[in-house]
């Protein structure tokens, strides 16, 4: 699903390219690379918090279709893997995130499916009559709900969420915010951190840092670097 989600990202992706003059089979190239750092990335960063249990069980490290991906650790990965190329290229790399921040969202989209595929990354319980549920098979159930058949979908909370912010994103801001390169990206940062924020706070198999969920706080301070970052830009613009 994740690489479904890539596959639907190139075409949006070149055409958003081509609009800020850059050479979309280069920027292809550019994508490719980012979405390889993306997906190192996002695997190093969960074997990172998970360390524990994967130096007991080293060989699992590259088993990812037991699943274990972290978007945060593919943003990281994907944000180094192409700003190395750019630099080697010689291509914008402001510009160059603003394009992946758009359509980053819907490759999201699409990925998140993907928890649904290997009943991962659910919610809490909710009743039978709750208007969105989800069914988990009882081998895929934490302990202490063995016997809860429902709940939350939260993949597909964030798979709506996410598809709204390219919408919003491609449909809106991708060309207003033109002048100001780099600032699609931040919004793309800032919106997905409050949508995962919310989504977070209904999981039960979120990572913990203490007894804060990890991915919230993670978040929480990209939300505020996102939001610092935009006023400053802005403002840096206003009176140059």
């Amino acid at each position: 699903m994740i690489a479904l989600g890539f596959l639907a990202s190139i075409p949006v992706a070149t055409k958003l390219a081509q609009k800020r003059g850059t050479d979309p089979d280069q920027f292809l190239n550019a994508l490719i690379v980012s979405f390889m750092g993306g997906i190192v990335g996002a695997r190093l960063y969960f074997v990172a918090l998970n360390l524990p249990e994967f130096l007991q069980h080293p060989e699992s490290i590259l088993m990812t279709w037991l699943g274990g991906m972290s978007i945060h650790g593919g943003i990281i990965g994907g944000i180094i893997a192409g700003g190395i190329y750019t630099k080697i290229a010689k291509m914008p790399f402001l510009s160059s995130c603003d394009i992946i921040g758009t359509v980053l969202p819907l490759g999201q989209a699409i990925g998140r499916w993907g928890n649904f595929f290997n009943s991962e990354a659910f919610g809490r319980p909710v009743p039978e009559d709750f208007p969105l549920k989800l069914f988990i098979p009882f081998t895929s159930r934490p302990e202490q709900y063995a016997n809860t058949e429902y709940f939350h979908p939260t993949f597909l909370y964030e798979s709506i969420w996410d598809l709204g912010i390219f919408f919003l994103l491609y449909f809106f801001l991708f060309d207003k915010l033109k002048a100001y390169p780099g600032m699609t990206f931040l919004a793309y940062l800032a919106l997905y951190s409050i949508g995962r924020m919310m989504v977070e706070s209904l999981r039960l198999d979120s990572i913990m840092f203490g007894s804060i969920q990890a991915p919230y706080l993670v978040s929480a301070i990209i939300l505020a670097i996102s939001v610092l970052a935009i006023l400053g830009q802005y403002l840096r613009r206003k009176h140059s």
